[in-house]
């Protein structure tokens, strides 16, 4: 576990809190100023609670239950009951970071002072973040509305001591097993503290946001693999001047656009493909394909997608969802501000800019296997065609992981199913916007890793070597890339067990290994 601290408090988490805590394994703590206002929003539930007017989530059912009005010597049963019936979800285990991204919001939430829950239910749920206490979710129970019910409940019912967890070692266990080796005692729920546990769009959003700094590294990885095909392919770097694209100053595009400048600059590959004459490309082409022309364009317009998702991010992680919730004045209010639909959107939107950002990349890579656009190279990048196959199968591979992106970046927010006898009917699928994007990040990383193993190879077959030797023509950032790449898997050869090759390259993506070669041979950072 990193010893990194997360202090949690009534002002809003960042980005770098989450992935923290979400994925660094960050401790937590609750400050000073959270347990303050926890214990005045507290005073203003116990004084609803025997006032004799119902009050939703403190006196009353839930949902479409909440015309009935609750007993006082029932109330911490109807807590109970909420939290055990709601942990309802099914499928395939969330992965840990998810589900500690979840909780991290959640408690966020309760830090504002806005739920009313006790400071002991907060500090509790600290407790169990801190413990690496990881309460057991499946895939499907949310609907994104009122927030992420189910998966959220899995945590309270973990707090309460029931349930499934994994323990800090990863172990499946029961939930009172995990709590009493950690020290930890279970906490009996008190009026309103149940539905202040579940009424949220914390898993969403802390999907959105471990998505957003894995597509920050991708999309600049991109712009490497972008520019590695231009050189591979004896493009020309002409079209990603900068008074070009400040023609249409899209910010991303700008940005990728510089990213692929610096990138190239240097190269004497391409310097090679000028006349002496003219300065002008000495092939015939007057003009790259679009993968190559227009990945600035492209990626620019991912990047203005993320910056879009971030902004929507920022609001929601500054932001108290509860229902009702207590409000600065003192007054406990129904609302609707635990619908997803802003996160559901977004999470959606980044779906459709990975799918094509991927689509772009399988299509580079796809010309280099093509004697008829490859510009010289061996059909198939294969050191002897006929006998070898190269990199055919691998651009297959490419394909069909686009194909699923397509499918992917076909938007959940756009479905509804009512709930709660039409009480909840329409819901925002935010979850499933979230776990498919998810999904579609992996499947980014395997189309970049396999560009960038593409470029590579055929890299270093313009150099006339095989084996290790990485030639001297191609600019300074590329070369390092390219060397970093050779550290784990061979130059080119007869053909050799391929899959074991891109998964290698699929591991320098996925933590970011190619990205800072690259970022280490240049003077300036690529954006």
């Amino acid at each position: 576990m990193d010893q990194q601290t997360v202090i949690v408090g009534p002002g809003p988490l960042s980005p770098a809190d989450v992935v923290a805590v979400a994925r660094g394994g960050a401790r937590v703590d609750l400050s000073a100023g959270a347990l303050t206002a926890m214990d005045r929003s507290r005073a203003v539930v116990d004084a609803l609670v025997d006032d004799g007017t119902p009050h939703y989530g403190v006196s009353t059912g839930f949902g479409a239950l909440a015309t009935r009005h609750i007993p006082l010597e029932q109330r911490t049963q109807l807590q109970r009951s909420l939290i055990r019936s709601h942990a309802a979800s099914s499928g395939t285990e969330v992965d840990r970071e998810v589900v500690r991204g979840l909780m991290l919001g959640r408690l966020s939430t309760l830090a504002t002072g806005r739920t009313g829950v006790r400071p002991l239910v907060a500090s509790t749920y600290a407790a169990l973040l801190n413990a690496g206490i990881t309460p057991v979710i499946g895939e499907y129970g949310s609907l994104g509305c009122s927030g992420d019910l189910a998966p959220l409940s899995h945590v309270a019912l973990a707090l309460m001591g029931e349930g499934r967890v994994r323990d800090g070692a990863g172990r499946l266990v029961a939930a009172s097993t995990a709590l009493a080796a950690a020290g930890i005692a279970p906490v009996e729920l008190r009026e309103k503290e149940g539905l202040a546990l579940i009424n949220g769009t914390d898993g969403m959003l802390g999907m959105l946001v471990l998505a957003s700094a894995d597509l920050h590294r991708l999309l600049t990885t991109a712009d490497v693999a972008a520019a590695m095909s231009v050189e591979g392919l004896l493009g020309t770097d002409a079209v990603f001047a900068e008074d070009l694209h400040a023609l249409r100053p899209h910010p991303g595009q700008l940005a990728s656009a510089a990213n692929i400048r610096a990138l190239l600059s240097g190269s004497a590959l391409l310097a090679e493909q000028l006349t002496s004459e003219t300065g002008r490309h000495r092939y015939t082409r007057v003009q790259d394909a679009y993968s190559l022309r227009c990945a600035p364009q492209v990626h620019g317009a991912a990047r203005a997608t993320l910056a879009h998702a971030d902004a929507v991010a920022a609001i929601e992680l500054g932001s108290a969802i509860d229902n009702p919730v207590i409000t600065p004045d003192g007054r406990i209010e129904s609302n609707g501000n635990f619908h997803g639909a802003p996160v559901g959107y977004v999470l959606d939107f980044l779906a459709i800019a990975v799918a094509d950002v991927a689509s772009m990349s399988e299509r580079r890579t796809d010309r280099f296997l093509d004697t008829s656009r490859s510009h010289g190279l061996n059909a198939f990048l294969a050191h002897d065609p006929g006998v070898d196959s190269g990199h055919m199968i691998a651009q297959y591979t490419q394909a069909g992981i686009v194909s699923e992106l397509k499918r992917l970046a076909a938007p959940a927010s756009v479905d509804s199913i009512p709930s709660s006898a039409m009480q909840e009917d329409h819901v925002s699928m935010g979850w499933a916007a979230g776990l498919k994007l998810r999904r579609a990040l992996d499947g980014l990383t395997r189309v970049l890793a396999i560009e960038i193993l593409t470029a590579a190879r055929a890299l270093d077959l313009r150099d006339g070597g095989a084996g290790t030797a990485v030639g001297p023509r191609s600019s300074a950032p590329i070369t390092a890339v390219r060397a970093r790449l050779r550290r784990e898997v061979e130059g080119p050869g007869t053909d050799r067990y391929l899959a074991p090759e891109i998964e290698a390259a699929r591991l320098l993506v996925d933590d970011g290994s190619l990205l800072t070669a690259a970022r280490q041979a240049l003077p300036a950072s690529l954006r």
